[in-house]
């Protein structure tokens, strides 16, 4: 084997990397059987594998890559800020970036949600927002009040508060949860039952909120969190109205709301945040990571409004927050993250995504319309999902699996990376995307698609 010091061979890579590093959903089986894909290099919404193939990143590395990649500007501010001052203890010192991110974002979010705490990404910025909800009902003397409404194909992270309230069908894994959560039937309209309208399921799906608060008693639930869409669920986007009609009951029953905008956040549908701008609410709590840096470092944050803050003051005892983490307000992610939204304004990457919003929407509903293969296509701004019926004998996760393995796999063979969810296919490019590019991207799944379609609908 080479030594570490000299340049490995590409098989040594490989060999490592499958020996040696275990990936996140890693099979505990069979992992050292796997070869992912080595991406090399990256410029735009593009990346190169070891061997030189070019593919339009689809997924967006994970929801999150939205200046593209390659931005010499952005290598730059992260070299400067690790040179100049590269970690201070949040526990004892605060540095530049991170007072000035924190001012950035506090003037980005809707109403007076004005305070920042850091975390280290979306997951705990989740576990920040339960912890509060957890210290605002002991500093008050309500115990009892604990209890966190969720939504099922919901997605909030790996950390352990963040995997309890996550409500995918395969995370009901072999981890232990904390018996904190009630969750809410499937809001996806493309499920509601023949012959209802759109209408009607709003009404349905505001009504399995008001019944689940009347059964398990509003003096014991503390939270309601929810994505403005469900992105890891397959972009599930809820009725029109959903939104507001659950925060108003909320507010009703004194349940705070938090709105996960990890992946909706900076810029993804058009917006610094969605809450507000695309539905109206204006919540306790938003959590935010991903495109808050475009990707290039970890770092994310929850946002506490001063409601909130001023409730959790009022009260005699404790008022120590004991929430935070070694790498909190991190300088040189916080550098990252303020060279990132300057990229954004003087671009105008959000009016960017507006403006090529519609045609990507367009083609992606195209789709649609082009195969019978394909159950359902839904999206907002540069989120969408397609979400295909393949006639199997066997309507098994498994069998879906495979069905969006073949799919990924003609797809990349023709330069197109996806992030298939079983017989669902996502999409979330970064936000510089042009006009042409998103034909290219769906010009390759349309070939995809009908490649695989005879195999399955024959």
């Amino acid at each position: 084997m080479n030594d570490l010091a000299n340049s490995p061979s590409s098989q040594d890579l490989t060999d490592w990397d499958r020996d040696h590093h275990l990936h996140p959903w890693g099979s505990v089986d069979g992992w050292r059987n796997d070869e992912y894909m080595r991406v090399n290099t990256a410029d735009g919404i593009y990346v190169w594998d070891d061997q030189g193939q070019k593919y339009i990143d689809g997924p967006g590395g994970m929801w999150c890559v939205q200046i593209g990649y390659g931005r010499q500007e952005m290598a730059d501010a992260i070299a400067k800020q690790a040179m100049e001052m590269p970690y201070a203890s949040p526990w004892a010192f605060t540095t530049s970036p991170a007072a000035v991110l924190a001012k950035k974002i506090a003037d980005m979010t809707p109403g007076d949600l004005n305070t920042v705490h850091f975390t280290t990404g979306g997951s705990t910025a989740v576990d920040t927002a339960l912890r509060a909800v957890q210290f605002l009902n002991n500093r008050l003397g309500r115990p009892k009040k604990k209890i966190i409404i969720a939504r099922e194909k919901g997605y909030h992270g790996s950390t352990y508060l963040a995997s309890t309230v996550t409500g995918k069908e395969r995370f009901k894994t072999k981890f232990d949860n904390a018996d904190i959560v009630r969750f809410l039937p499937d809001v996806n309209p493309y499920h509601r039952p023949k012959g209802m309208s759109v209408e009607a399921w709003c009404d349905a799906k505001v009504a399995d909120l008001e019944n689940l608060i009347a059964e398990v008693g509003p003096d014991r639930i503390g939270a309601f969190i929810a994505e403005p869409i469900l992105c890891s669920g397959g972009v599930i986007v809820p009725p029109k109205g959903y939104h507001k009609r659950t925060l108003d009951i909320c507010r009703k029953h004194d349940i705070l709301y938090i709105s996960d905008e990890v992946v909706t956040g900076f810029g993804r549908l058009g917006h610094w945040f969605a809450s507000e701008e695309v539905y109206d609410i204006v919540p306790d709590m938003i959590t935010c990571a991903k495109g808050l840096t475009s990707g290039y470092l970890p770092l994310g944050a929850c946002i506490i409004s001063d409601a909130l803050m001023e409730r959790m003051q009022d009260v005699d005892g404790d008022d120590v927050f004991y929430n935070g983490y070694t790498y909190s307000g991190h300088p040189v992610s916080c550098a990252a993250a303020l060279k990132n939204i300057e990229i954004m304004e003087r671009e105008d990457i959000l009016g960017h995504v507006r403006r090529v919003t519609p045609h990507f929407q367009e083609r992606l509903h195209q789709i649609g319309e082009k195969f019978d293969i394909v159950g359902d296509v839904r999206g907002e701004g540069l989120l969408g999902c397609i979400e295909c019926r393949p006639d199997l004998e066997r309507e098994t996760y498994d069998a879906h699996l495979q069905f969006g393995q073949k799919l990924d796999d003609a797809c990349e063979k023709m330069g197109l990376l996806l992030r298939p969810f079983g017989n669902m296919a996502v999409f979330s490019p970064p936000l510089v995307i042009s006009m042409e590019e998103i034909d290219t991207m769906f010009d390759i799944m349309e070939e995809g698609l009908r490649q695989i379609s005879d195999e399955y609908n024959a």
